[in-house]
């Protein structure tokens, strides 16, 4: 048994450059100089009588058991997360330091309305958010470096617990004045594959409006442009095609200022489910369920 063991911190600094490939970047994301980050993990390599990463000038390259290596630290720091988390758990609830991805399609149209009553009326929940897509939320979860993620459902998220927090129906937008003039509830049939845009590949909002649709053509004659839902509908309201928005985008406004017309899909699964999930047998389950009531009634 070694008479010295790596540090939480040493763990966390090689964590960080396997996630970011860059010792700049990823002393940037621990909050720490290079030079400290840099330090640490030779430490560590020290410690452990290996060589972990092989670094020049331009790349950074982990050795085989560098790899190796990560892979358990992202289970121990894991681990000392839920440690960290069964004692909060035994104290108030919603209060302390809680880490929460949103994914970019809820974010802005969502946070905007709850964000200011749950600061009013949980003053002692410090809430970090980090806005990325679901593919990368859902990893950001089981490496730990988030407690919880607010997404959109199904999309697979691996063994985790959730809870429901509503329904968003899917609507199809269209430039004013199409020539087909857009019935009160849109079928998929009418909508042109060959003008419809959606956002490129990564957001899950695309995923759930081609299922909605059912029309397997669609998948490969839709074009993946946008990086937001903004950006969408202002490629349509230039008459530049058609597109899919969720209700919650409507309601918080994304159409002002522009002609955009929107319709519901009418299909019998046109609708995303907005939940927030979190990691299977977590010490805050019950803390992040009364979180999910919050977001409910906001």
């Amino acid at each position: 048994m070694s008479t010295y063991l790596p540090t939480i911190k040493q763990l966390q600094y090689l964590v960080a450059l396997h996630e970011h490939g860059h010792f700049g970047r990823a002393a940037e994301a621990s909050f720490v100089s290079q030079s400290t980050l840099s330090a640490g993990i030779r430490e560590l390599e020290s410690l452990l009588g290996v060589t972990l990463v092989e670094r020049s000038r331009r790349v950074v390259r982990f050795t085989s058991l560098g790899e190796q290596v990560v892979e358990k630290a992202h289970r121990l720091l894991r681990e000392a997360e839920e440690l960290s988390d069964l004692v909060q758990a035994a104290g108030k609830p919603l209060s302390g330091t809680l880490r929460m991805s949103v994914i970019p399609t809820i974010a802005p149209f969502m946070l905007p309305r709850i964000l200011p009553r749950l600061k009013k009326e949980r003053p002692e929940l410090k809430l970090f958010l980090r806005e990325e897509t679901s593919q990368d939320a859902v990893e950001s979860l089981q490496h730990g470096r988030v407690d919880c993620v607010l997404l959109a459902l199904p999309f697979a998220t691996g063994e985790v617990e959730s809870a429901h927090i509503a329904d968003d129906r899917l609507f199809v937008a269209f430039p004013k004045d199409d020539p087909r003039d857009p019935p009160d509830a849109v079928p998929p049939s009418m909508i042109d594959e060959g003008r419809l845009l959606l956002l490129e590949d990564g957001h899950c909002l695309k995923e759930h409006a081609l299922a909605a649709c059912n029309r397997p053509e669609l998948r490969a004659s839709a074009t993946m442009i946008g990086t937001s839902l903004h950006t969408l509908v202002q490629m349509v309201d230039n008459d530049l095609g058609l597109t899919m928005l969720p209700e919650m985008a409507l309601e918080a406004g994304i159409l002002t200022g522009t002609e955009v017309v929107a319709r519901p899909l009418k299909t019998v699964n046109a609708k995303r489910e907005i939940a927030l999930i979190w990691r299977k047998n977590s010490p805050r389950a019950e803390e992040f369920k009364l979180l999910a009531e919050e977001l409910k009634a906001g």
